[in-house]
C-alpha cells in the first residue's frame, strides 16, 4: 500500500452528451468528455470554446455606466481636460494602467496615472490622493481595478469638483459609489453576460467601446493580467487569454520583451504557466517590496534603455522577494513547530515582528502547501501596536465566514471564503486564534485535512494516444476556472523505473497494463521508488502531454499524485546487509519490527540503541501485550514458529501499508529447522537397540556417526524421551519399553517441530508471488 498525497474526486458528466460532441465535432473522448466536464452542453459551444476567438466577443455597451463613459472620456480628450489613470500596485492593477496609458495615449488625451503605496497608504482610493490630483489640475479620474468600495472616497472627489469614472471587477459592496459612472460587471442590475473579468478585462472593455473595435493590440496586456489574478479562464477571459498570448509571443511592446528576457524565456513559446510563474511575479515584486512605479514605467515606455533597466530592475526585486519569502516561510514553519503544532491547531496563526506585509500572503499559502490548515501570516508593527496579514484557507472552511464571527477583534478585515486581509491589535491575537480554531472543530471533520483533488476522467491505458494529447492542446490556455485536465490509469504497473536530474529526485517510468505502455516523469517523486515493490498495482492521477525528442513525438503523463491501494509485501529474504536495512526501516517513521524468537529479541535490544529499541514487539507467544497502532511499515525480523503465531500478526497489520521480510538469515541453515522424517527416527532407534544406554559426554560423537548436526540428535532425543522411549539419567540416556506403543504423531514437540520446518519451508524457499499469496491465505481466515 501506498497512500496518496491527496483525496481524489472523480467528476461525474453526461456520457451520452459526450459522444454526441465527439461525434459531431469530430473529437476524441477525452476531449468531449473534458468540454461536457468544464460545462459545455451542446456541440455549438464545444466550437465556440475550441475556436474562442475575437469575434465571440460582447459588445462592451452591454456594460452598465459604459455608454456615459465613453461619451465623458471622449468629451475629456476633444477639450485637453488633464485626466489621471487611478490604478493598484498588484499584477493586475498594473496592466491596467499600462493598459489605458497606451490607450488614451493612442487617443491623443492628456493625462497621467497614479498608484498608491502598499505600505504607506494601502490599497484603494485615498483622499489626500485625490485632493492632490485636484490641486494638480486635473478634472476627470478613472479607476481601474480599484474602487468599485471607495463610497466615502468618491464623495470626497464629488465636493472636489472631480469627476469620478469608477472601473473595477471586485465584489461591489452594499454601498455604491455615487461616481459619474462605475462600470463592473458583477455591479446589482448590470446586464452584462459575464461577471468575471480581471481588472484590465473590465479595462479592455472600455477600450473596445472607446475605439469602436476591440483593442486587440494591446491584448498582451490584458492577457497579462487577467492570468496574473488568476480570474477564471472560461468565456470571455479565456477569449482574451488565448489572443493575448498570441500577440505576448509577438508583442511590440518594448517593456515586454525586455521582461521576457529578463526572465530566460526569449525562444520559448510563452504560455499561460509562463505568464503565471514568471511575468506576473516580476510585475507584483515591485508593489510588494516598494512602489508598483518601475512596473508601470516598464510596460508603458517606448525606450529600450529605460525598458532594460526597469525589467532588471524587477527581476531584482523579484529574487530579493523570493529570498524574503523564503527567509519569513522558514521562521513561519519553525514557529508553527515549536508554538502551534498541527496536531493541536487546527488553524494557525502566527504574527512576528519585521515581517514584510506585501509577502505575508505568499507565506500563508507556503504554509497552506505544508500543513494544510487555514492559515493566517502577520507582520506587527511594534510602534502602532497592530498586526497587519493575510489568510489562505482551505476548502470547507470560509476564511471570510469566520473572520465575520470575529469582528469584535477584527477593527479592519475583508476577502472572500479562501483569502482575505486584515488589520487588528496585536492583543487580539490570541482570542481570534482561539475563536478561529473553535469554528473549525465545529465545521472541519478529520477528511477535511487531506488536500482535495479533482479528477476530470478516469481512462484506459489504451486511450491514451498521441491524438488525444495533441487535441488536448485545442483547450488551452489552463488557469483558474479551467485548470490543466487530470486524467487518472488505474490497476498499472510500472517498468524501467528509475531515478533522474541533477539532485537525483524525479521519477522515469512506463506505466503499462494488458500489453499498452505510456512514458511517466514524477517531478520530485523519486522517494517512491523505495517504497514500491516490482509487482505493486498503481492508480496514478497525471497530467497528459507530448515528449519530443529528436523529432519523435510521443504522449507521455506527468505524475501529479498515485498510489498503491494494495498492502505491499518486499522480499528482502536472507539480505546479507540484514541489519543496515533493518536501521534504514527503523529510522522510518510509524515502523515497528515484529520478532517470534527470543535470541533475535535479546540480539536486537542489546544492539541497538534505546531510541531503536523502542520499535520493537516480541510476540514469542503469538499475541502482543496490546493492539498494534496503525502502521506504514511493519518488518517481520525473524521466522515465526507457529502458523497462527503468524496469523495473528498479519490479522493485526492488516491495514499496515508495507511488510518487509527480512527473515532468513545467511548463516541459519535450513538443517536447524528441517523435522527429521520417520527414517531419522528409525535410525535413532536401531542404534538404541543396540547401545541401550548412551552417555551424554558421547552425543557428539553419535551425531557425527549418524551424519546428522548435534542440534537434529537433540531434538529427537527428546521427543523419545517426551514418548517415554528414553528416560534421562545422571550423565546418560537409557532406552525404556514404554506400555502400549506410541505413534511418532502424538508428540508435541514433533508436531511442532514439522510445523515449523513446513512454515519455514513455505517462507523461505517459496516465490515472491506463493509469499504473498501464503500471507493472503493466512489472513483471509482470520478476518471472516
Amino acid at each position: 500500500m501506498l497512500k496518496a498525497k491527496t483525496r481524489w474526486q472523480l467528476a461525474a458528466y453526461d456520457e451520452q452528451l459526450a459522444v454526441t460532441i465527439a461525434a459531431e465535432c469530430q473529437l476524441t473522448p477525452l476531449v468531449s468528455k473534458l468540454l461536457v466536464i468544464r460545462g459545455i452542453d451542446s456541440p455549438q459551444k464545444a466550437r465556440d470554446f475550441l475556436q474562442a476567438g475575437p469575434e465571440l466577443f460582447y459588445d462592451p455597451f452591454l456594460l452598465d455606466g459604459m455608454e456615459q463613459s465613453v461619451h465623458r472620456i471622449r468629451q475629456a480628450i476633444e477639450k485637453k481636460e488633464p485626466i489621471c489613470i487611478y490604478g493598484d500596485y498588484d499584477a493586475d492593477g498594473v496592466s491596467s494602467t499600462s493598459f489605458m496609458v497606451h490607450l488614451l495615449r493612442q487617443m491623443g488625451a492628456v493625462f497621467d496615472y497614479y498608484i498608491p503605496n502598499r505600505f504607506t497608504e494601502g490599497y484603494g482610493l485615498h483622499k489626500d490622493a485625490l485632493a492632490h490630483l485636484h490641486q494638480s489640475g486635473y478634472k476627470l479620474v478613472i479607476t481601474v481595478d480599484t474602487g468599485i468600495s471607495a463610497v466615502e472616497q468618491v464623495e470626497f472627489a464629488n465636493q472636489l469638483g472631480l469627476e469620478v469614472i469608477v472601473t473595477d471587477h471586485h465584489e461591489p459592496p452594499a454601498v455604491i459609489p455615487e461616481a459619474f459612472a462605475v462600470i463592473n460587471p458583477k455591479k446589482p442590475g448590470c446586464s452584462y453576460p459575464f461577471d468575471m473579468l480581471a481588472g484590465v478585462g473590465v479595462a479592455f472593455k472600455l477600450g473596445h467601446a472607446l475605439l469602436g473595435e476591440a483593442p486587440l493590440h494591446l491584448a498582451d496586456l490584458a492577457a497579462l493580467g487577467t492570468i496574473a489574478d488568476l480570474v477564471p479562464l472560461v468565456d470571455e477571459n479565456r477569449i482574451l487569454a488565448r489572443a493575448g498570448l498570441k500577440r505576448l509571443n509577438q508583442t511590440r511592446n518594448v517593456g515586454l520583451q525586455a521582461l521576457v528576457r529578463v526572465c530566460g524565456l526569449a525562444d520559448t513559446e510563452l504560455s499561460a504557466g509562463h505568464v503565471g510563474f514568471a511575468l506576473g511575479p516580476r510585475l507584483n515584486a515591485s508593489g510588494r517590496l516598494e512602489t508598483a512605479e518601475s512596473a508601470v514605467k516598464l510596460l508603458t515606455t517606448e525606450d529600450h534603455d529605460e525598458a532594460e533597466k526597469c525589467a532588471q530592475a524587477l527581476d531584482d526585486l523579484n529574487r530579493e522577494r523570493q529570498e524574503l519569502v523564503q527567509t519569513m516561510t522558514e521562521e513561519a514553519i519553525q514557529m508553527v513547530h515549536d508554538q502551534y503544532p498541527p496536531e493541536e491547531h487546527k488553524v494557525l496563526v502566527v504574527a512576528k515582528e519585521g515581517w514584510n506585509v506585501g509577502v505575508v500572503g505568499i507565506v500563508a499559502s507556503r504554509l497552506v502547501e505544508t500543513f494544510y490548515r487555514p492559515t493566517i501570516v502577520l507582520g506587527i508593527d511594534p510602534v502602532k501596536g497592530t498586526a497587519k496579514g493575510s489568510a489562505r484557507s482551505i476548502a470547507g472552511y470560509d476564511m471570510y465566514e469566520a473572520l465575520t464571527a470575529c469582528k469584535e477583534w477584527l477593527p479592519h478585515y475583508g476577502g472572500h471564503t479562501m483569502a482575505a486581509g486584515m488589520t487588528l491589535p496585536t492583543e487580539n491575537l490570541n482570542p481570534l486564534r482561539q475563536k478561529l480554531n473553535e469554528l473549525a472543530s465545529e465545521w472541519l471533520s478529520a477528511d477535511d485535512f487531506t488536500p482535495l483533488t479533482k479528477v476530470d476522467v478516469s481512462m484506459d491505458i489504451q486511450e491514451v494516444s498521441l491524438d488525444a494529447a495533441e487535441q488536448l492542446e485545442r483547450l488551452s490556455p489552463y488557469g483558474m476556472g479551467h485548470p490543466t485536465p487530470l486524467v487518472m490509469l488505474e490497476d498499472v504497473e510500472t517498468t524501467g523505473m528509475r531515478i533522474i536530474g541533477r539532485d537525483d529526485n524525479h521519477l522515469k517510468c512506463s506505466l503499462q497494463k494488458s500489453g499498452t505502455t505510456v512514458d511517466a516523469i514524477g517531478f520530485n517523486w523519486a522517494h517512491v521508488t523505495k517504497k514500491v515493490t516490482p509487482k505493486a498495482k498503481f492508480r496514478v492521477l497525471g497530467e497528459l502531454s507530448i515528449n519530443e525528442w529528436n523529432g519523435n513525438r510521443k504522449p507521455q503523463l506527468t505524475i501529479r499524485d498515485l498510489s498503491v491501494p494494495h498492502q505491499q509485501v518486499f522480499d528482502w529474504r536472507g539480505s546479507r546487509d540484514k541489519w543496515d536495512k533493518w536501521l534504514q526501516l527503523a529510522a522510518e517513521p510509524n515502523s515497528w519490527t515484529i520478532l517470534f524468537r527470543e535470541e533475535s529479541y535479546e540480539f536486537l535490544t542489546t544492539k541497538a540503541s534505546a531510541e531503536q529499541a523502542k520499535s520493537v514487539v516480541y510476540v514469542g507467544t503469538g499475541e502482543t501485550s496490546e493492539p498494534l497502532p496503525i502502521l506504514q511499515n511493519v518488518v517481520l525480523y525473524d521466522l515465526p514458529k507457529r502458523r497462527t503465531e503468524l496469523q495473528a500478526i498479519l490479522a493485526q497489520v492488516s491495514q499496515a501499508e508495507r511488510i518487509y521480510c527480512l527473515f532468513g538469515d545467511p548463516d541459519l541453515g535450513m538443517e536447524k529447522l528441517s523435522c527429521p522424517g520417520r527414517e531419522h527416527f528409525k535410525q535413532l532407534y536401531q542404534f538404541l537397540l543396540q547401545v541401550p544406554v548412551v552417555p551424554q559426554i558421547h552425543l557428539d560423537a553419535l551425531a557425527k556417526k549418524l551424519k546428522w548436526k548435534r542440534n537434529l540428535l537433540d531434538g529427537m532425543i527428546a521427543i523419545f524421551m517426551e514418548l517415554g522411549l528414553l528416560a534421562e539419567e545422571p550423565g546418560q540416556y537409557r532406552l525404556q519399553n514404554p506400555e502400549g506403543k506410541r505413534p511418532l504423531e502424538s508428540s508435541q514437540l514433533y508436531q511442532a517441530w514439522k510445523e515449523e520446518s513446513e512454515l519455514a519451508t513455505d517462507l523461505l524457499f517459496s516465490s515472491s508471488d506463493d509469499l504473498i499469496r501464503t500471507f493472503h491465505q493466512l489472513v483471509e481466515p482470520a478476518t471472516i
